[in-house]
């Protein structure tokens, strides 16, 4: 997945490059061609981004049902807050999967799957907590480039294997992912 990731940004990369080629060499209609292609590209994207939001997000919701969990149905907001603050789609329920087994046990009215401030903090419901774990781990934890638990774990928790059963949660989100990639029945929401 990643390696298609690359693949697709560095097409549209050559392709944005050719655009301000033609527009030197070609002239008006060269630009029109131009335009068209990078159009054509762009929803090329779009349509990889619209799989791979519906298998992440299908991943998600299977884990999360297989778990009994009341986040249920919050898978896109999980996938909002990774897009927004571009991190892994699975570190931030697989956080909760291992603080709360994915919200079951919290203190009552908490929303606060996350452990986040010790799971003193209050959250009105279950997005507002995503939200809110999200951006702070992006702005207190890791400011660029991608967030891994074991860069994170010994500042959110006291635990020495907070990560490594973080990291665990996480490799159950991306064998749900191949699973249903792999199966013929699956078919984009």
């Amino acid at each position: 997945m990643v390696k298609k990731l690359l693949v697709l940004l560095t097409l549209f990369l050559a392709t944005a490059r050719g655009v301000h080629a033609t527009d030197r060499i070609a002239g008006a209609s060269a630009t029109m061609a131009a335009t068209v292609k990078n159009e054509a590209s762009a929803s090329a994207s779009a349509a990889f981004n619209a799989k791979d939001y519906a298998a992440k997000k299908r991943a998600i919701i299977r884990v999360l049902e297989d778990s009994g969990s009341p986040m249920l149905q919050y898978a896109d907001s999980f996938l909002k807050a990774c897009m927004t603050y571009q991190i892994d789609c699975y570190l931030l329920p697989a956080i909760a999967g291992h603080e709360s087994g994915f919200g079951r046990m919290v203190a009552p009215g908490s929303n606060n799957a996350f452990g986040w401030g010790g799971g003193y903090i209050m959250f009105k419901n279950w997005g507002e907590g995503i939200a809110t774990v999200a951006e702070g781990l992006r702005t207190r934890y890791v400011t660029q480039g991608p967030i891994t638990p074991d860069m994170i774990g010994r500042r959110y928790a006291a635990s020495t294997t907070w990560s490594s059963k973080v990291s665990y949660y996480m490799a159950r989100f991306d064998a749900a992912e191949e699973s249903q990639l792999q199966s013929t029945d699956f078919a984009l929401e």
